[in-house]
């Protein structure tokens, strides 16, 4: 049985597989067989949601099934009974899950004990859904593979979508620039783990390091404080806010911390003349994204956004193909 729960998880030619399949998706929309007629598939949502839900709703539903919505005060998944007698339960009634929530151990258990495909549509780890839709968008826009390029993602860098950039890095082959204070680049165990095949070890960040350069699997990975050396000629620039759900108490301190790591006119410029910009929003405008960029972009941006339901009717079936 497959399962989506992280591209840490997931092989390179799975990931390909999936691409390929989100192009028949996309151009034959409305000429697919129904491979989950009769089946019921539960969104089991503790974080809420706009485009996750209505993408997920509305490719299942083209998949040929039916949806059962689950929010955070029907379920209370993992803040009542144990998550793996919800997922005995469930697993016995329906026939795959989506869940969005916090914790990574939640998904992997609702996976292990329900018996059903189950997919990873966000925890604060990863956001696997989210990565191979970005990747599929830039393959389109640009008419050529992601492989051998370079993607700069500037905020936030130990959030759960520059994770997920970092093992699509290691599975594809293209090289990640993370743009961060040092505070922000992501957990030194990930990038231990994503470099454990490195022919030379790889121990953890050092006091005064502000530049760190390592292979990771098939690709490379660049950590920076300097925004403007990491834009300089990026395929493509990305970023996501400053404050992810649950982060809110920290609000003001991130706000602070992160000041000056922004996508704008000027940081463009610095990038290949014909990079895109990419959010995986709600975008904040002002904030890790200028008005400006934002509206210059808006077609690459709010396609990446309908991709979601492509991307997600293709990896549903591959799950259960």
């Amino acid at each position: 049985m497959k399962h989506l729960l992280s591209l840490e998880a997931l092989s390179g030619a799975d990931m390909r597989a999936i691409l390929t399949g989100t192009t028949d998706f996309k151009r034959n929309r409305a000429m697919h067989t129904r491979p989950l007629a009769g089946q019921t598939w539960a969104l089991i949502f503790s974080k809420s949601s706009t485009r996750t839900r209505v993408s997920f709703e509305v490719g299942l539903r083209e998949l040929g099934a039916s949806v059962l919505f689950l929010n955070a005060g029907d379920i209370q998944l993992g803040r009542g009974e144990p998550i793996k007698d919800t997922a005995r339960v469930l697993g016995r009634m329906i026939h795959g899950a989506v869940i969005r929530t916090f914790a990574q151990a939640d998904v992997v258990e609702f996976a292990r004990y329900s018996g059903i495909p189950t997919v990873n549509a966000l925890t604060d780890d990863e956001h696997p859904c989210q990565i191979l839709t970005d990747i599929f968008t830039f393959e389109e826009k640009r008419g050529e593979r992601i492989e051998g390029k370079t993607v700069t993602f500037v905020g936030d860098a130990a959030c759960n979508v520059p994770v997920s950039w970092l093992w699509a890095a290691a599975r594809l082959g293209f090289t990640l620039r993370l743009a961060a204070p040092k505070a922000y680049w992501p957990d030194a165990a990930i990038v231990k783990r994503a470099a454990a095949d490195s022919p030379v070890p790889w121990d953890g960040y050092s006091a005064d390091q502000v530049v760190e350069r390592l292979p990771i699997g098939a690709g490379m990975l660049e950590l920076l404080t300097d925004v403007n050396f990491a834009a300089r000629q990026a395929d493509l620039l990305y970023t996501d806010v400053w404050v992810s759900m649950g982060k809110e108490a920290e609000s003001a301190q991130r706000l602070k911390d992160l000041t000056g790591y922004q996508i704008n006119g000027d940081l463009v410029k610095l990038a290949k003349s014909n990079a895109l910009v990419m959010h995986c929003l709600p975008a904040y405008r002002g904030k890790e994204i200028d008005e400006e960029t934002v509206e210059a972009h808006a077609d690459t941006i709010f396609t990446e956004a309908e991709n979601r339901l492509h991307t997600q009717k293709s990896i549903v079936n591959w799950m259960v193909s």
